[in-house]
């Protein structure tokens, strides 16, 4: 059972931002700093990929909207991808099922990704482009410490991550009129380019 708490930490991590959970794990095994880092995970391909798409989804994050159709497009990315790297994690340590370790890690990535998707959301109805960069930043540097964190302390990583779950969902709740104002928005705007689409032809 050793290995749950790194699972549902990289679970909850790849909710919020898949592709640097796979980089940062890949880079501490490669580097010899992690025992526990599969073998798929420290390919150089894997880890230019990771890389490569990291630096996309640090740009795209960071404008108001765009991260917005980012994160939709990730609704099933980011799940998939905490189940796989949980599988391999488990896989590895052998002292979980790997289909136990891949629900635990993807439905984890996919509460953290519906919290990290509805935050945002939210923060796209405010007008001033600052506090989406702001969001963008902290959701960087909390991924990158608290998988750092859970390398050398798996457990009280697991408990931080899971508080910060807790804290998103219950976040979110509040949030709930600014997201449906977004939501709102967004249809209205759809449906103002359907119909200047119509009146065109």
């Amino acid at each position: 059972m050793s290995v749950i708490p790194l699972v549902f930490t990289s679970g909850w991590a790849s909710g919020i931002n898949a592709y640097a959970v796979v980089l940062l794990l890949g880079l501490f095994g490669a580097t010899g700093v992690s025992d526990e880092v599969p073998a798929a995970l420290q390919r150089t391909d894997v880890l230019i990929v990771a890389g490569v798409l990291f630096l996309c989804e640090a740009i795209a994050d960071k404008i108001p909207y765009v991260d917005s159709v980012w994160d939709t497009a990730h609704t099933v990315i980011r799940p998939v991808a905490g189940a796989v790297v949980a599988a391999l994690l488990a896989g590895e340590s052998g002292s979980l099922p790997e289909l136990a370790a891949g629900a635990i890690g993807g439905s984890t990535a996919l509460m953290s990704h519906l919290v990290k998707a509805g935050t945002r959301m939210a923060v796209n109805t405010s007008p001033e482009p600052f506090s989406n960069v702001g969001m963008s930043i902290a959701e960087d540097l909390g991924v990158a410490g608290v998988i750092t964190f859970a390398i050398f302390h798996p457990i009280a990583a697991a408990v931080i991550a899971a508080v910060l779950l807790v804290l998103g969902i219950v976040t979110v709740f509040f949030l709930a009129s600014r997201i449906r104002r977004f939501l709102r928005r967004r249809a209205q705007r759809r449906e103002e380019k359907r119909l200047a689409g119509t009146s065109g032809h």
